[in-house]
């Protein structure tokens, strides 16, 4: 079977749902016709992930999901089932997280000097000077001096080594740094060979002597003089007692711990310097995930060798690769993964915007599928209710800006913020680059900093992919040159000349080191400052309609035509016929279920207006002074159609991370919590409020069959457009769930199993009518998925690669409301959009399309 002929179920592994666990259900998805399993990371994360992308150790397979042991199983229950395995790989960071993580605690311990100095994307050599040559480690929740003199940080020893705590975390202390402790022990006891201990440690190669016999020197001895001591101490008690005393005293004397402290490869510095100063390359703002240099051979290959050998073990068949635009480059990371894996399935988590497509020089095989996520939501958006709607949000958001000027804000205000040290970053190279250019010299670092922002906030995708040896593509020339022409009416007050500087320092016209460097960097910087600026700022700030408002979604594209779906099916059948196709993942910022009913107040607005009006009126019983304003009510209004029935935690939950994502009132590194408990207060008012629960689900009630029959489109268009089908964890029932978290409950997969022996046991011919009977146990949309996956596997032809599609077109009163396409003249698609105004022009009467040749039989009812 090719892959275009897959269908995938996705999983999200954590220490609650094991290999195991994911093994005992191999039957049910055989049975329901899923040909592989599609499982988040597994390999070794970090203590307590929930999630497996903070690996902390490559070469292992994770003993929070059950080891090698487990992974066997799981494989051979896969195998059982006829059923292959898809996993998700992290090439781009890995958890900076105590000493679970080896390489980064070589790092922590031996500083440029590590053998592992190389393997992270670290600033060795910042402008800062108490930066140079350390890491900086933004641990602790308040300032370091009264962190220091509370005694929260502890100096311990385990044997021969040692260790700083504080709280969880766990640091080494460099072996050069022992002198002083060992010293202090030696003239307690009058011990002589704690002396010449400590006079070796104290003599080890500096952590800033990089040449290869200092670091194989320092490395060697080390370990040598850290058995030496743990001997020493456990031959001699007294020895042991006076360097536990010694350790004490250090503790007990602040000032001796700050000596201590100030001379170790990192500095330790309250959370949320990290913003400002941070000196590694992070995933996105996420301090605890610390940048590999994976385009390093090296350091690719000792972070693949165990995932290549699961592939060619035969025990993975495909992977997913996260974050590709985190990349330095990404083309050459995937053609050096395609040599390693052969012809494994590979797909990347690219997000596509626009009219973007995915760059032809990428070996993959396709997206993970957001662009058809949000094209197909799209589709079930009335463009009829744009205006309604626009001016109904402009009265609640007082006036608000356009949905492009509130990305351009959201993406400078997270610049300003928690990725103002990657914009430091990226300034101190341009700032290079002027000084060696004496046309450019006189620029300031303002004028610099300033434009990089602009252009930044106006990138008009995630990134561009221009490669290290200045290879790049039209497309990239031309995403660069909109970028710049658009930061120049942004910023008319700067000059034009560094704005010209820059785009051709974007391209790599020269190759000149730091020049290449500040390229690659931006790239990498500008999917950074989209994803934390606009998913994650402005998708919470302008609430227009919610079901715009998904990854990879553009908030001023108000509905999509089937005849842009099909433009994109026939370009996917033609050039990516294997990419995967989804409506939910484990990121999806609501349920597909959910979307599916928020899409419909497209098609009432004026119903809407006046729930909201009602409600705003009730609501007002129970704003306060601090809150909250217009727009996150708004926003809690139609969460709460969209996932009713929602209980109060949930909604109190899902609010208190949209606030803070939209960073207006409050912010995960600035909460106000006299806003936040407005919120939390206006949420569990309006929900212990009987009048409004009524009027909630009077409201509600007439859009959940409509938005189930919605559901179900998307359910058949997933299935039976080009591609391979994902299905996510649970969503083969009703699946009313907003963002992560919330979408990482556990499913009960035993009632699910249930629910397919039920329809297992109804007539084909009387299965419809029988599941509609029980449509709020999601017996529909379970029968219409093993319908379609039965149908795949029947007719594998129209799903192979290079398979026709065709679009089908109606006419009559309701051609509008038809979305249709055959694929190889097999396989006939037809489903139903805008339905309540479906209903309005009297249903399907007078409607035609015209069927190709042939003999058709609905897979229905057969």
């Amino acid at each position: 079977m090719t892959p275009a002929a897959w269908a995938t179920y996705r999983v999200q592994l954590h220490a609650g749902f094991r290999f195991h666990d994911a093994a005992a259900l191999a039957p049910y998805l055989a049975r329901l016709g899923f040909t592989h399993l599609y499982c988040s990371p597994i390999l070794q994360a970090a203590p307590g992930s929930t999630h497996g992308y903070d690996v902390v150790d490559h070469a292992r397979i994770s003993v929070d999901l059950g080891g090698e042991e487990g992974l066997d199983v799981l494989h051979r229950a896969l195998t059982s089932a006829g059923l292959g395995l898809v996993v998700d790989i992290v090439p781009n960071h890995m958890a900076a997280v105590g000493p679970a993580n080896q390489w980064w605690w070589d790092v922590l311990e031996n500083g440029p000097a590590s053998v592992r100095s190389a393997t992270f994307d670290v600033n060795w050599d910042p402008p800062e000077a108490k930066l140079r040559q350390r890491v900086l480690l933004p641990v602790l929740a308040d300032h370091y001096g009264r962190v220091l003199e509370a005694g929260e940080l502890r100096l311990g020893r385990t044997g021969g080594s040692f260790v700083i705590t504080y709280g969880d975390h766990q640091l080494p202390v460099s072996p050069r740094t022992l002198d002083e402790v060992l010293a202090d022990a030696a003239g307690r006891v009058g011990s002589a060979e704690l002396v010449e201990l400590a006079r070796a440690f104290g003599g080890l190669p500096h952590a800033t002597a990089t040449d290869a016999d200092s670091v194989v020197r320092r490395h060697h001895d080390k370990e040598l003089l850290r058995a030496r001591l743990e001997q020493r101490c456990a031959e001699d008690p007294a020895v042991a007692a006076a360097v536990d005393a010694a350790v004490a005293r250090f503790n007990a004397d602040p000032d001796r711990l700050d000596t201590l402290l100030q001379r170790q490869n990192y500095r330790l510095a309250r959370w949320k310097v990290a913003g400002h100063e941070l000196d590694y390359r992070r995933f996105f703002d996420v301090s605890e995930l610390v940048a590999l240099r994976v385009e390093d051979p090296v350091v690719f290959e000792e972070s693949h060798a165990r995932t290549i050998r699961l592939v060619k073990d035969g025990m993975v068949t495909g992977l997913r690769v996260d974050h590709p635009d985190g990349l330095r480059d990404p083309t050459g990371y995937l053609r050096r993964l395609r040599d390693a894996v052969g012809s494994a399935w590979v797909v990347v988590e690219k997000i596509l915007t626009g009219d973007e497509v995915l760059p032809r020089s990428w070996d993959a095989a396709g997206t993970t599928g957001y662009d058809f996520l949000n094209l197909v939501a799209g589709l079930f958006v009335d463009p009829g209710g744009e205006a309604a709607l626009s001016a109904l949000w402009a009265q609640v958001a007082g006036g608000e800006d356009s949905s492009d000027e509130v990305a351009v804000q959201a993406r400078l205000d997270v610049m300003a913020t928690t990725l103002a040290t990657d914009i430091e970053r990226l300034t101190e190279l341009l700032v290079e680059v002027c000084e060696g250019r004496r046309r450019y010299r006189d620029f300031t670092r303002f004028e610099l900093r300033e434009a990089l922002r602009a252009s930044l906030a106006v990138f008009p995708v995630y990134r561009s992919y221009v490669r290290p040896d200045g290879s790049r593509s039209p497309d990239d020339i031309g995403v660069v040159g909109t970028a710049l022409s658009r930061a120049r009416r942004l910023r008319p007050d700067l000059d034009p000349d560094v704005f010209d500087l820059l785009e051709r320092v974007l391209l790599v016209t020269r190759n000149a080191p730091v020049e290449v460097d500040l390229a690659m960097r931006f790239q990498q910087t500008s999917a950074a400052v989209m994803a934390k600026g606009v998913e994650d700022t402005a998708f919470y700030r302008h609430a227009r309609l919610l079901v715009l408002n998904e990854v990879g979604g553009a908030l001023g594209r108000f509905g999509v035509t089937p005849e842009e779906l099909h433009a994109h099916n026939a370009r996917m059948a033609r050039d990516w016929p294997a990419t995967m196709v989804c409506t939910a993942t484990h990121d999806t910022k609501r349920g597909e279920d959910t979307r599916a009913r928020l899409a419909l107040l497209s098609e009432l607005p004026a119903d809407w207006q006046e729930a909201v009006s009602r409600w705003t009126e009730r609501a007002a019983a129970y704003r306060t002074p601090a809150g909250p304003d217009r727009a996150d009510e708004y926003l809690l209004f139609q969460t709460l159609v969209g996932a009713h029935p929602l209980d109060a935690e949930r909604a109190c939950r899902f609010m208190e991370k949209a606030v803070r994502e939209a960073k207006r009132h409050t912010s995960w590194t600035d909460p106000d919590p006299a806003y936040e408990a407005a919120v939390t207060g206006l949420v569990r008012g309006l929900l212990s409020d009987p009048d409004f629960r009524r009027d909630l689900d009077t409201f509600v009630r007439p859009l959940v069959g409509p938005g189930r029959v919605t559901s179900l489109a998307q359910v058949l268009l997933r299935l039976t457009s080009p591609g391979v089908p994902d299905t996510y964890q649970g969503t083969e029932d009703w699946d009313l769930s907003l963002v992560d978290p919330d979408n990482r409950r556990p499913v009960d997969h035993a009632r699910l199993a249930a629910l397919l022996d039920d329809i297992d046991r109804l007539d084909p011919a009387e299965a419809p009518a029988a599941a509609l009977a029980r449509a709020d146990e999601g017996l529909p949309k379970m029968l219409l998925l093993r319908r379609a996956l039965a149908l795949r596997a029947q007719r594998p032809a129209a799903f192979r690669p290079g398979a026709g599609y065709e679009p089908l077109w109606a006419t009559g009163p309701a051609a509008g409301h038809l979305v249709a396409f055959v694929r190889e003249n097999e396989v006939l698609t037809a489903v139903p959009r805008l339905v309540i105004g479906l209903e309005r022009v009297g249903g399907w009467r007078g409607t035609t399309v015209s069927l190709p040749p042939g003999s058709w039989v609905d897979q229905l009812s057969n």
